[in-house]
């Protein structure tokens, strides 16, 4: 089930996201080597609280009766996406550390939503919104090849966002994604998507960033008031992935290295494209 946002739930999530991106920042320059992960996870813990707002992703129900350990995913080298700030460990120089991150805010009663004229969000017992966003950053120097990695997952990020406007479909982004990343001699995930966001810290649709084709089931047009994560996870070898003995981290199924870059999305009118919601 899809579900759209009204413009004024656009623009809460839109607040929640810039404080959100704020976070990202400040947690990104402590990733230098010899930086500790548990000591990420409690700054993290420690702002989303400072702004009364809640970790989207700590104690999340991953499936088989595994909760997510940690509010940030710290995903180091060869791991894709859900690497676990806790227990702890050190980066260390060369390292690519991708710092994923989700947040529901502001967490508010019914009566204070309607006192400060704010949307509440009734799917949620806190009654905030979420988004959810995504950066690898790299530990001191890092090699040639993994700096080229960051640089084109990033661009293919932002290749995904360009096509992200009413009257396009999913494919179009996957495609654009995909076809980039293939120029460059990487490869696309296709075993993790992103999502829609906003209610929920994941809801329908599945954003690909590979082509699925115009004719597939999953493919549908994109329309105002979606919004969706995006959030290309690519791999410097081949796209397949493995689970880590762990049961919820994901990495490379050849030990290459992966980076990962997301942004939440609003879908606008057609013909005004979208709004990024977690950039400062």
């Amino acid at each position: 089930m899809i579900y759209y946002k009204t413009k004024e739930e656009v623009e809460i999530i839109r607040q929640g996201g810039i404080i959100l991106a704020n976070i990202l920042e400040k947690l990104g320059q402590k990733v230098v080597p010899g930086a500790s992960t548990a000591e990420l996870e409690e700054i993290a813990l420690s702002l989303m609280k400072e702004v009364n707002g809640r970790p989207a992703f700590k104690n999340y129900d991953m499936g088989d009766d595994v909760f997510f350990p940690s509010a940030l995913c710290v995903s180091i080298n060869n791991e894709v996406v859900h690497g676990s700030s806790l227990p702890d460990r050190i980066i260390k120089e060369g390292d690519i550390v991708s710092l994923d991150i989700g947040m529901e805010w502001p967490i508010q009663t019914k009566e204070e939503a309607e006192a400060n004229n704010r949307p509440y969000n009734d799917k949620s017992q806190l009654g905030g919104f979420y988004t959810d966003t995504c950066r690898t950053f790299p530990a001191g120097k890092i090699s040639q090849e993994a700096q080229k990695l960051l640089e084109v997952t990033k661009k293919a990020l932002n290749l995904g966002i360009s096509k992200a406007i009413a009257g396009n479909t999913l494919n179009d982004i996957g495609k654009a994604i995909g076809d980039y990343v293939k120029s460059q001699g990487f490869s696309s995930v296709r075993d993790l998507v992103g999502h829609g966001v906003g209610y929920f810290a994941h809801e329908d649709p599945n954003v690909f960033h590979y082509e699925i084709g115009d004719n597939s089931y999953e493919n549908m047009t994109l329309e105002p008031g979606m919004v969706i994560a995006i959030e290309p996870m690519i791999n410097q070898g081949k796209f397949r992935v493995k689970m880590d003995s762990n049961g919820y981290t994901i990495i490379t199924s050849d030990g290459s290295l992966s980076a990962h870059f997301e942004h939440s999305i609003a879908i606008l009118e057609k013909g005004r494209g979208n709004r990024i919601l977690t950039s400062m």
